[in-house]
C-alpha cells in the first residue's frame, strides 16, 4: 500500500485467493469435438473418429471457434494459462490473447499432412512464422509440439532439437502414452520410445512429456537426471484406458510433475480441479499410500509446477512479489466447505469449479462474480451449436 495505488480494492469475504491453475497439457479446440466418440482405446479413437473428423472439419474458423468455447471454460474453472497442441496455432494466440489468457501456443509438428501444413517441414517453416508473431507478447508465448514418437520422424525431431535450443523455448510432445505405443516403437525403431528420444538429444528440462503411463524404472532415473517435466492427464488417461502415470515414483526421483486436463474430446472437460483430486487419489490408489500425493501438492502440481514445465516460472504459478497477478478467488463459504479445517484440503478434496467466483490475468479481471468480462458466451454458445449442427449428420449423431 506504501508503493501501489490500487485501482479498486475488493472484499471477497470466505474466499480463498490462489495462484491461477496452469493446466500444462490440451487440445483446445478440440472442445467442439467433445462427446464425438467416447468409451473407445486410444488408437480407435484416433484413426476411426477423431482423425477423419479433423480432416473433415479443422480450419481458421474451427480452432478459433473452438479454442474461444475452452478458454471460456477454463476461465469460468479458475485457470489462466494453458498449454496448447493443435493446428493453426496462430488462431489460437490470436484468440487467447483477446480473451486475455496467458497461453503457450504449439507449434505443431507430424509427418502428414493437414489443412495446416503439408509436411515436416512445412509445419516447421509455419511454426517458426507464429513463433515471430508472439515474439514479444506478453501472454503468448510458443513451444515446439512434435505431437507423438508414432507420427513424427527423426529428421524433423533432430531439426526441433537444434531450434528449440536455439529459440530457448521447450518441446510438447505425447510420449509412453499407452502400451501399445511403447511396443510399436520398440518393433519399429529396436529401442523404446523414450530411449529414442534421448538418442536425438530431446531428453533435458525443455521437454514437457506428456501421459508417460508406460515407465520403467530405469526410465524414471533417465528422466529424472534430463531435468524435464511430465504432464499428467489422470482422467483422460483412465478414460482411454491408457494406464496409469507412476507419479509417486517421478516425485520421488524429483521430476516436476505439472496437471493438464488433455482436450475435452477425451476428458471430457477442461476442469483442474477434478484433475487435482483424481491425480491425488489415483496416485495414493496406485501407490497403495496415502500420504504420496498430499493436497498442497496437488495445488502445486496445477500451479507452479505447472508454470515450471512451461519455462513461465519466473512470471506465473505462484502469488508472490515481481510476478504477474494470475490469480483465481474460490468460494469456500458454501455448504460443501464447511466446517472449514483446512483450506488447502478443501480446495483439493471437496471444491468444485463451480465455486470459482472471480478470476485475474496479469492483472486485468477476466471474470467477476461468475461473469465472463472477456469474452460473450452467448456468442459462444451459438457457434458452438453451429458447429454441432454441421458435424453432427456426418458423425452419425
Amino acid at each position: 500500500r506504501k508503493r501501489y495505488r490500487p485501482r479498486e480494492e475488493r472484499a471477497l469475504p470466505r474466499h480463498a485467493l490462489i495462484p491461477g491453475l496452469v493446466n500444462a497439457h490440451t487440445h483446445a479446440a478440440m472442445s467442439l469435438l467433445r462427446g464425438l466418440a467416447d468409451d473407445l482405446p486410444l488408437m480407435t479413437w484416433l484413426n476411426e473418429y477423431i482423425w477423419p473428423a479433423e480432416k473433415q472439419w479443422v480450419s481458421e474458423e474451427f480452432v478459433a471457434d473452438g479454442t474461444r468455447l475452452a478458454i471460456a471454460e477454463m476461465v469460468r474453472g479458475g485457470t489462466t494459462c494453458f498449454n496448447d497442441m493443435y493446428f493453426f496455432p496462430d488462431q489460437a494466440g490470436r484468440v487467447a490473447a483477446a480473451a486475455g489468457m496467458r497461453a503457450v501456443v504449439g507449434l505443431i509438428l507430424i509427418d502428414f499432412p493437414s489443412a495446416w501444413a503439408e509436411n515436416a517441414d512445412d509445419y516447421l517453416r509455419r511454426g517458426l512464422e507464429v513463433h515471430d508473431q508472439f515474439r514479444n507478447d506478453a501472454l503468448i508465448s510458443t513451444a515446439f509440439a512434435p505431437h507423438a514418437p508414432y507420427t513424427v520422424s527423426d529428421p524433423p525431431l533432430e531439426r526441433v532439437r537444434v531450434l528449440a535450443d536455439e529459440l530457448e523455448i521447450p518441446v510438447h510432445m505425447h510420449l509412453h502414452e499407452t502400451r501399445d505405443e511403447v511396443k510399436q516403437g520398440l518393433a519399429r525403431d529396436g529401442v523404446r520410445p523414450l530411449k529414442r528420444l534421448a538418442e536425438l538429444g530431446l531428453l533435458s528440462p525443455a521437454l514437457a512429456a506428456v501421459h508417460m503411463t508406460q515407465l520403467q524404472p530405469e526410465e524414471i532415473a533417465r528422466f529424472a537426471e534430463s531435468g524435464g517435466s511430465v504432464i499428467h492427464c489422470p482422467e483422460s488417461n483412465l478414460k482411454l484406458a491408457s494406464g496409469f502415470c507412476p507419479v509417486a515414483d517421478l516425485l520421488r526421483a524429483g521430476v516436476n510433475v505439472a496437471l493438464g486436463t488433455d482436450g475435452a474430446a477425451s476428458n471430457n472437460d477442461l476442469d483442474l480441479f477434478s484433475e487435482m483430486r483424481t491425480a491425488a487419489l489415483l496416485a495414493k490408489g496406485v501407490a497403495m499410500d496415502a500420504s504420496v500425493l498430499p493436497a498442497a501438492r496437488a495445488l502445486r502440481m496445477a500451479t507452479l509446477n505447472g508454470a515450471r514445465a512451461l519455462g513461465l516460472a519466473g512470471e506465473t504459478g505462484s502469488l508472490e512479489p515481481g510476478k504477474a497477478a494470475d490469480i483465481t478467488a474460490v468460494d469456500l463459504g458454501g455448504l460443501q466447505s464447511q466446517p472449514l479445517y483446512s483450506p488447502l484440503s478443501q480446495l483439493v478434496y471437496a471444491t468444485g469449479r463451480e465455486q470459482v467466483s472471480d478470476v485475474w490475468v496479469a492483472g486485468r479481471q477476466l471474470l467477476r462474480d461468475r461473469q465472463l468480462l472477456t469474452l460473450d458466451a452467448e456468442e459462444i454458445l451459438a457457434r458452438a451449436r453451429e458447429w454441432r449442427r454441421r458435424i453432427a449428420p456426418a458423425a452419425g449423431h
